[in-house]
């Protein structure tokens, strides 16, 4: 072998000069195995590969490709039919306000003398509010009715001496014009005490006034007076409103308005009490739309019992215009077309039905719809799912 001598000796490999060295001893050189132990490796591992694999997969047969789908459906997409109470609603929207209120002002003129509360107390129908200065108006009292006792004797007399000349003039003893003279003072004396009496009535009431009472039950929403302050006849002093029965004063669009009438049911939802219902009654509807808008006033009366609603509360209310009780519907959504006609699936023992029906009136601004063709305990699909059809197999999952 020449090949190992090809190459300088200080670039050969020691594989190289081993070889040399043995043909120099008139050796054979010696072969490379390892590239043969390789290929003889990837050979084995490639029969074993395909000996341990996995049969490739069976093209699906026909009757595999033909098995039935099964619909999953949520038991939110479906409904059980059953009679139900329809209602057809107006929305108003407005304030609540107390239904009994009182401003109460001062009938007495005077210093006041003692405020008995403050904003915020409850106070009982004739409860002191307020007392004013009496001294004046005592005065006052007295020399009234010292003037009608006085009027009051001066009256006695005049009449006994009208007595007394009308004896004189049926015997003939005085004149009639003296007569005449007698019986007009005597009137005017008593024209004089009945004057005096209405002035002592009126002090009297004047005295009675100086003690300032609730008019109403209720509760004290405002108070401009404080004691040592002078008044006068008239002021205003307090404003007592009282709770239990509210009124909502709405707004409703003049072209529902035309559906609203006293005594229908409201239920009136305030601000701050999202969860609670309150149920009224519409009592009055104004005939006329409010300037400058397109809204007609809706007066709605509530009871306010537990005391939860306030007076400047922001409302709610849902006005039940029309009524129908046991009543078969069921959501607009459910109601299919086909070049049949109108229909819903049903669910039937596993398997979607075709269920024809007739729509009737629409309720809830149509999103329920009024049927025939369903009875009591029919399940429907209620949702708008498209894909779903008659004949499909189904099984209902929970939410």
């Amino acid at each position: 072998m020449t090949t190992a001598h090809e190459k300088p000796e200080w670039a050969q490999s020691k594989r190289e000069k081993e070889n040399a060295r043995r043909v120099a001893e008139g050796l054979k050189p010696k072969r490379r195995i390892g590239p043969w132990v390789v290929l003889g490796l990837v050979v084995i591992g490639g029969v074993v590969f395909f000996a341990t694999r996995s049969p490739a997969p069976v093209e699906p047969t026909e009757a595999a490709e033909a098995a039935p789908v099964v619909r999953q459906l949520l038991s939110s997409e479906i409904t059980e039919i059953a009679p139900a109470t329809l209602r057809q609603r107006v929305k108003v929207t407005g304030t609540l306000v107390p239904a009994k209120q009182a401003v109460v002002a001062s009938q007495a003129a005077g210093r006041v003398l003692s405020v008995a509360v403050r904003p915020g107390d409850s106070v009982k129908e004739g409860q002191v509010l307020v007392e004013i200065d009496q001294a004046n108006l005592a005065l006052q009292l007295a020399q009234q009715r010292a003037t009608a006792d006085a009027t009051r004797a001066q009256l006695v007399s005049s009449q006994q001496q009208l007595e007394r000349t009308e004896e004189l003039a049926r015997q003939g003893l005085t004149s009639p014009s003296a007569l005449e003279q007698a019986r007009s003072a005597n009137a005017a004396m008593q024209a004089n005490l009945t004057a005096l009496e209405s002035a002592v009535s009126s002090a009297e009431l004047a005295l009675s006034n100086a003690t300032v009472r609730a008019p109403i039950d209720g509760i004290v929403s405002e108070r401009s007076v404080e004691p040592g302050q002078t008044i006068g006849t008239g002021t205003a002093l307090f404003t007592l409103v009282n709770l239990q029965e509210m009124d909502f004063q709405a707004s409703a669009s003049i072209n529902s308005s035309a559906l609203v009438s006293p005594g229908q049911p409201v239920e009136v939802t305030a601000t701050g009490l999202d969860n609670q219902t309150f149920e009224g009654r519409v009592t009055r509807v104004n005939p006329v739309a409010a300037t400058g808008t397109r809204t007609v006033p809706i007066y709605v009366s509530l009871n306010n019992d537990s005391g939860r609603l306030r007076g400047g509360m922001f409302a709610t209310g849902l006005i039940t215009v029309v009524e129908k009780p046991d009543a078969i519907a069921v959501p607009a959504t459910a109601v299919r077309e086909d070049a049949e006609g109108s229909y819903v699936l049903k669910l039937d023992n596993g398997t979607l039905a075709r269920q024809a029906v007739e729509p009737g009136t629409a309720w809830d601004r149509g999103a329920t719809l009024e049927v025939s063709g369903l009875t009591k305990g029919d399940v429907v699909i209620a949702s708008l799912l498209t894909e779903l059809s008659a004949g499909e197999a189904y099984e209902i999952v929970e939410d």
